[in-house]
């Protein structure tokens, strides 16, 4: 019994020298595929251990032995094939995923740039180049529509294997690194590491706070990031979906220095610290509290996630009277 030989010398081929996958797991593979087979066909023999099944990888010829003996059935030939077609097919899969998943794996931790392909009502699926990455409903910035053919700009958060064990690369659209990676790409002081971005707290669409330093003398690390009338910043924003408020903060190694700028455009009357508990306690002028506070309570929960203290704003009218909000 003989596979079609030019077809199965092409195919061999093809797994061994294009597809970077051994020969000689190619041929164990369909051998132990072409037994199963059999084994399908003639219930019989599906528990005698003494049966095996033997691939000339030189020229596809295929036999079923017991205890060394040919007992290949006539006509088994056509099924040996298609099992060994199914199996090649099935290793090339296999390493072409091994393959995109080596390669973007090196690339985790940064941004890159996907086109929409489709999108379920739930995830969104973007052709990254040479693969496909999963933006997750949990990764999407809220209220943001995707369509097909949208272009996004997306944080390459991690590859990590389906229930079937296949390698899915996982992208995100909220994850606070987006934003550092933004302005790395956008700021040549962030890339060079002349500044240094501190800290990233993000509501995701709404609202952002970024920390920044530099040890350089005569480099203003916050003017850096904005750039010549806004512009940097505004094209971190625009990559964001234009919605997103992005608050830049000079770092300080003074607690209440840099919890005062956290809160800013708050103008700030006094702060007590309970660095034990990491709390602290911000006095604001009564048409302060707004600012400091935010819609929703967005600005102070940033500032708090920012500086990792918690924040309790007290208002008040007068040097005398405080008024818990």
């Amino acid at each position: 019994m003989t596979i079609i030989k030019t077809e199965f010398a092409l195919a061999l081929n093809q797994v061994a020298t294009e597809r970077g996958i051994s020969p000689d797991d190619v041929i164990a593979s369909i051998e132990a595929a072409v037994i199963a087979a059999y084994k399908r066909e003639y219930p019989e023999a599906a528990t005698d251990e003494t049966i095996v099944s033997k691939i000339n990888k030189d020229n596809g010829e295929t036999k079923i032995l017991k205890d060394g003996k040919n007992i290949t059935p006539p006509g088994f030939g056509r099924i040996a094939a298609q099992t060994a077609k199914q199996v090649i097919l099935q290793k090339i899969r296999e390493a072409e995923k091994k393959t995109v998943a080596s390669h973007y794996k090196s690339q985790v931790g940064t941004i890159v740039k996907g086109r929409v392909i489709r999108y379920d009502g739930y995830n969104a699926f973007l052709d990254i180049g040479r693969a496909e990455a999963i933006l997750p409903k949990e990764e999407q910035i809220r209220n943001e529509r995707y369509q097909v053919n949208d272009s996004l700009v997306v944080f390459l958060k991690e590859i990590a294997d389906d229930k079937f064990g296949n390698p899915r690369i996982i992208v995100s659209r909220t994850d606070p690194k987006l934003i550092e990676e933004l302005f790395k790409r956008e700021v040549p002081e962030v890339s060079n590491s002349t500044v240094e971005i501190k800290k990233v707290a993000r509501e995701p669409g709404e609202r952002a706070k970024i920390a920044v330093y530099s040890t350089q003398g005569g480099v203003d690390p916050v003017g850096a990031c904005v750039g010549q009338k806004g512009v940097r910043v505004q094209t971190v924003t625009d990559e964001l979906g234009g919605t997103e408020k992005i608050d830049i903060i000079q770092w300080n190694k003074d607690n209440k220095l840099f919890l005062a700028a956290a809160l800013s455009p708050a103008k700030i009357k006094g702060i007590e610290i309970d660095e034990t508990a990491k709390k602290a306690k911000v006095t604001v002028e009564e048409k302060e509290a707004p600012l400091a506070i935010g819609k929703g309570g967005i600005n102070v929960n940033l500032a708090s996630k920012l500086t990792e203290y918690e924040i309790d704003i007290l208002q008040t009218k007068s040097k005398t009277e405080e008024t818990p909000v």
